[in-house]
């Protein structure tokens, strides 16, 4: 290794195996729980808690530790209804003006999904996840970032564990294009909208689609060399 700045790595904890085995097993139990929903509840949840939440996404690993992301939060009733507005414009070109092929669309058939987004402005927070191209790992900086996908996708998946852990539910949306957001939410144009989180409580009688409940085995996803 070549010589580099360094300091202890004092925060490890090493647990015995029978208790890596038992949260091993309790995390998967708790995370088997995480499910994507589409109707949520409007009831506030507090900013403090998407606030941990985020903090525990900018934990993320990222090319050269740059953290290449932006997490641009929406809680304004009408900055929400802009969203609404925007995405299904482009929701409908894909739904219905072509966008989408037939075996796409067949794919999407078993979800239920839909052009229409209520929950885009009833859902207490939207989280607008934007990929920097340039930065660096001070604010301010402008140099090239590496593995920007790689490194958003590890950190939106954070995310969403974060939220499932805090006790909310969480939707992926991703309308394309998406540049919609960087004017909505004030961002340069040389950060690219990622995913558009939406995030909150279900409503109640919330559903789930029987084909989002099918995961493949792990000797399906796994192979041990």
């Amino acid at each position: 290794m070549k010589p580099h700045d360094c300091v202890p790595l004092e925060d490890y904890i090493e647990y015995p195996v029978d208790e890596m085995r038992s949260r091993a097993a309790g995390f998967y139990n708790e995370i088997k729980r995480r499910h994507t929903v589409r109707t949520f509840s409007d009831r506030p949840v507090p900013r403090e808690i998407i606030d941990d939440c985020l903090r525990a996404a900018g934990t993320a690993p990222s090319g050269a530790n740059h953290q290449p992301w932006h997490f641009a939060v929406i809680g304004d009733p009408s900055m929400k209804a802009k969203v609404r507005e925007k995405a299904e414009l482009e929701e409908r070109a894909f739904y219905e003006g072509g966008r989408a092929s037939e075996e796409w669309l067949d794919a999407l058939s078993g979800l239920g999904t839909d052009a229409d987004k209520p929950y885009l402005e009833r859902a207490p927070w939207l989280v607008a996840i934007f990929a920097q191209r340039r930065g660096g790992v001070e604010a301010g900086m402008s140099q090239k970032n590496y593995y920007v996908p790689e490194s958003v996708g590890i950190a939106t998946g954070f995310l969403i564990s974060a939220l499932h852990h805090a006790g909310l539910v969480t939707l992926t949306h991703t309308p394309k294009p998406m540049n919609f957001l960087n004017e909505i939410c004030g961002r340069p144009d040389s950060e690219r909208p990622y995913i558009l989180l939406v995030a909150g409580y279900p409503e109640e009688g919330t559903t789930i689609p029987v084909h989002a409940t099918i995961k493949k085995p792990l000797e399906d996803i796994v192979t041990y060399l």
